[in-house]
């Protein structure tokens, strides 16, 4: 269909789901500076485990390389390096600007660059695309072009996977716009969406998510309410769920790659053109708050149960920013783990499908690797993985000692079960 040679930049959740379909069909090179996790993926293992051995396998015109000189040969290259937030909560591009050098040395002329990192508003054609430019020597929208195809992948979900969710998609002129549309319709079983410019696809990705977080963030603070008022949270969402047009959102940590951050990218770009947005922001501020409340919660908890602070025990079970995942990026678990370090209780970590070296590099903390019964006097089940839910509530009082608190944030079990619910 297409002369196409595609080289995908970055070879995380996003990149190899895409390279691994784009190789099905297209001579395709996977490229990630991270030169062991080249390796694991030459031998068709996915630490990350959005593809499996037999679907990394099953791309025959899939290769991958740490060498920039590798994909040279490449005529359509596809971004999908990761945009985080600054400790300030501002836009980090680093890695989109790293990537955009790189890209200046290996594109000719003729080439398509799309970008799938999500972004604010403007920032492809405003930061990505000059630097291309001023290093390749090249002229953009006259010897090379560009698009960008926001990514919409829900790390963990093996349901709603790559080709099943409908693709946007946009270009630098008309041309390239349907060209790129082309490509991607060529493996979106679930079909495309064309945008009428590479702006509007940046900003309806930015506030997909953006959005998602301010219902959370008033199902958060309707949580905070009701834990005042003694009445379940999750009892009145089912209750109020009964009506066809309530959202059926959950309170909970606002963690991860997407949702926590990408509202900060769209707010950096609205106080750039002279706008405070306030709602946005507010949401922000609960979600980012919840971990310190639960946190707080517990020791209210363990004192109205007469149990010493004071070098108490607590066990978290999970670690990760949401079930049956392995990513910990932006977790907010560890928001939890240090307010209750503030309160000076010991805080021992559980979780299997964290990666240890990864937890202590990143965040300085050592998981444990094996439970222990009647040693804890509080137990806060975070996340909602299903080996978690297999235990039992039997199973899991029995780590508690005699007098023990368990605090379920993620509604594993059902009311009653538990001491405390968010």
């Amino acid at each position: 269909m297409f002369d196409l040679k595609i080289a995908v930049i970055g070879q995380g959740y996003v990149g190899l789901p895409l390279a691994v379909e784009f190789g099905k069909k297209y001579p395709t090179i996977g490229f990630d500076i991270n030169a062991s996790r080249v390796k694991e993926l030459s031998d068709g293992v996915d630490s990350t485990l959005e593809c499996s051995t037999e679907q990394i396998r099953s791309s025959v015109n899939l290769t991958f390389t740490a060498e920039l000189e590798d994909i040279k040969s490449a005529n359509f290259y596809v971004v999908t390096v990761p945009t985080p937030i600054t400790d300030e909560n501002t836009p980090d591009l680093t890695p989109l600007k790293k990537a955009s050098e790189a890209l200046a040395t290996v594109i000719s002329k003729g080439n398509v660059v799309v970008f799938e990192s999500t972004v604010y508003p403007g920032a492809t054609e405003e930061v990505c695309l000059p630097i291309i430019e001023k290093l390749s020597g090249l002229k953009f929208n006259q010897d090379f072009f560009a698009g960008y195809s926001p990514e919409r992948i829900n790390p963990g979900d093996k349901v709603n996977t790559l080709t099943k969710i409908m693709k946007i998609t946009s270009g630098s002129t008309p041309e390239v716009a349907e060209y790129v549309d082309n490509v991607y319709q060529s493996i979106i079983t679930a079909g495309t969406h064309k945008a009428s410019s590479i702006k509007v696809a940046e900003a309806a990705k930015v506030i997909e998510n953006t959005q998602r977080d301010l219902n959370i963030a008033i199902i958060n603070e309707f949580a905070k309410i009701f834990n005042r008022l003694n009445i379940d949270t999750e009892e009145v969402l089912k209750a109020a769920g009964t009506k066809w047009n309530f959202l059926p959102f959950k309170p909970g940590l606002v963690g991860g790659h997407c949702i926590s951050v990408d509202p900060y990218y769209l707010t950096h770009k609205a106080k750039e053109v002279g706008y405070s947005p306030e709602v946005i922001l507010a949401g922000r501020r609960i979600n980012d708050g919840m971990g310190q409340y639960v946190a707080t919660q517990m020791v209210k908890k363990l004192s109205s149960k007469k149990i010493h602070i004071d070098e108490s025990r607590v066990l978290i079970m999970g670690f990760t920013f949401k079930g049956d995942c392995p990513d910990v990026r932006n977790t907010k678990v560890i928001e939890i783990i240090k307010e209750l370090k503030d309160f000076n209780v010991q805080v021992d970590v559980f979780d299997n499908w964290a990666d240890p070296q990864e937890v202590e590099q990143e965040y300085g903390l050592k998981l444990i690797n094996k439970l222990e019964e009647g040693a804890y006097d509080g137990i806060i089940l975070a996340v909602d993985h299903e080996e978690t839910k297999a235990m039992g509530i039997e199973a899991i009082r029995k780590l508690g000692k005699e007098k023990h608190v368990v605090y379920d944030v993620k509604y594993v079990f059902a009311p009653g079960v538990t001491d405390i619910r968010l």
